[in-house]
Order: C-alpha cells, then sequence, then structure tokens
C-alpha cells in the first residue's frame, strides 16, 4: 500500500514537472509579448509586466499586412481541411470495407510513402507545378488535398473504420443501399472522432507550414502567416516584445482549435487501432 502511494506521488510528480517544462515557453512568450524590450532582458527577470503593454499586438498590424496574412493562411487552411476529409475518409472506406484486387498492396505501397523525406520528392515536385505554371499560385499547397488526403490520414481513418461492426453495411446492403449510400449515412456519422482528430492535426501543420509556402510563393501579397512572421522578424528583430505578439497572434487559433478539440483527439486515438 505504501509503495503504490509512493509510486503514485512519483508519477504524479513526474507528470507535474513534465507540464511545467511544457508550458513555461508559451507562458515566457505571452509575458514578453506584454513587456517593453528594456523588462524583457532586465535581470533579475521580471515575471509579470509592469505595466501591461496590450498595445504591442497593434503593431505586427501596422508594421506588415498581418490581417492580409491571416486571411491567405485561412483560405489555404480551409481549403486543404475539405480536401484532405473528403478524400481520406473515400480513400480510408476503400480500403477498410471494399473488396478489390491488390487493395492491400497499395495500401502498403501508400504506406511506404511515409518513409520518403519531403526534402526528396521536393525538387521533382517543384518541377512539375512550375511546368503547370502554377508557381506563385495556392494551386500546389491545395490541390494535394483533393488526392488522397495524405499516407498517415488514410491509415489514421481506415484503422477507425476497421473497428466499426461490418453488419452494418450487411445490413444496409439488404435494405438496397448503395455503397456510397452507406458512406454517407452510416460510416461518416461513426467515424466523426476519427475525422475531427485529421481535421485538427491538418489544421496545425497547414497553419504552421513554412517551407512550401516559402517554395512556391512569391509575392507579398500572397503571404501565410509562417512567411509573414520570418520576414517580420528580419526586418524587426531588435522589437523583440512586437515579435513575440506577432508570434503570438499566429499560435493564437492553434491553441483555440486543440482546446475546442482535445477530447476528440483522445477518443480518436484511443479508439483507432482496436482492430488490425
Amino acid at each position: 500500500m505504501i509503495r503504490a502511494k509512493i509510486s503514485k506521488v512519483l508519477i504524479y510528480t513526474v507528470l507535474i514537472l513534465g507540464s511545467l517544462a511544457s508550458i513555461f515557453p508559451f507562458f515566457w512568450l505571452i509575458r514578453s509579448s506584454l513587456m517593453s524590450t528594456a523588462q524583457i532582458f532586465q535581470l533579475p527577470p521580471i515575471w509579470i509586466p509592469k505595466p501591461f503593454i496590450f498595445s504591442n499586438y497593434l503593431e505586427p498590424f501596422k508594421i506588415l499586412p498581418f490581417a492580409k496574412y491571416y486571411i491567405n493562411s485561412a483560405v489555404i487552411v480551409s481549403s486543404v481541411l475539405v480536401g484532405v476529409l473528403i478524400s481520406s475518409s473515400l480513400s480510408a472506406y476503400s480500403f477498410a470495407r471494399l473488396k478489390w484486387k491488390w487493395r492491400d498492396r497499395v495500401f502498403y505501397i501508400i504506406l511506404s510513402s511515409m518513409m520518403l523525406p519531403y526534402a526528396v520528392t521536393m525538387i521533382p515536385t517543384f518541377i512539375g507545378w512550375n511546368a503547370l505554371g502554377l508557381v506563385n499560385t495556392y494551386s500546389p499547397l491545395i490541390i494535394p488535398a483533393y488526392f488522397g488526403g495524405g499516407a498517415f490520414n488514410v491509415f489514421l481513418v481506415r484503422q477507425f473504420l476497421l473497428s466499426i461492426p461490418k453488419e452494418l453495411d450487411e445490413a444496409a446492403y439488404i435494405d438496397g443501399a448503395s455503397k456510397l449510400k452507406i458512406f454517407i449515412k452510416i460510416i461518416l456519422p461513426l467515424s466523426k472522432s476519427a475525422l475531427i482528430v485529421v481535421g485538427i492535426f491538418t489544421f496545425v501543420n497547414t497553419w504552421n507550414d513554412f517551407l512550401a509556402p516559402l517554395i512556391y510563393l512569391n509575392s507579398e501579397h500572397r503571404f501565410t502567416l509562417a512567411l509573414g512572421l520570418f520576414q517580420f522578424r528580419g526586418m524587426y528583430s531588435a522589437q523583440w516584445n512586437v515579435l513575440m505578439a506577432a508570434s503570438t497572434l499566429v499560435l493564437l487559433p492553434n491553441i483555440i482549435v486543440f482546446i475546442i478539440g482535445q477530447k476528440y483527439i483522445l477518443q480518436g486515438i484511443a479508439l483507432t487501432g482496436i482492430k488490425a
């Protein structure tokens, strides 16, 4: 009994320390965004801003077209989300519920594509988009989402669909439902948790993506928030308080999405892979 209590105390201690270590950088970011530059570097450090300088959050919009960058990122993310959710769910449904020749082999080939680092495919992919004349447009950032939705997303949703009893499909077939109707009326409602997890991961990855917009976007009016923040840092690296405020503005949507969807992340990951 005593050993169990000691073990429990140690586990919670490690978890609390790990949580504090994870939260501290975010706390430091918020704290610095509400200070002057002199206060940020003052020793010993000031933990609570005195006074709170909320005007730092207005400066990025005055220095650069941050509102335009927000709109650009929102357009890309929303378009990618629609494409990923549609294509990954359809692909996963095909791999999990339908029977066709070489199904498993094709699935394993798709999984093997996850082994390729982005750097390997970056140059040939760029050459292809450039030949189509679509560089400096949002097409290279959006269109791929409508063709498969990503190997990891397909894998995640497929594993979730395997846990749904196939008797539901058979009952629907007996009632005269088509494969598409079964997918829309039965599979999609039951796979809500997995699709929300895919949506959250897609949102975070697309919103924070820096390399792909850097490669394909040349015009400043098309920049995303990640590129805008990088440009801001290059121009105003001395104004650390304003840079921290700009970084917080970029990070804020991720935090909101995570807070709203955290329970679905736990549900989706817990239920995925119940049946291999």
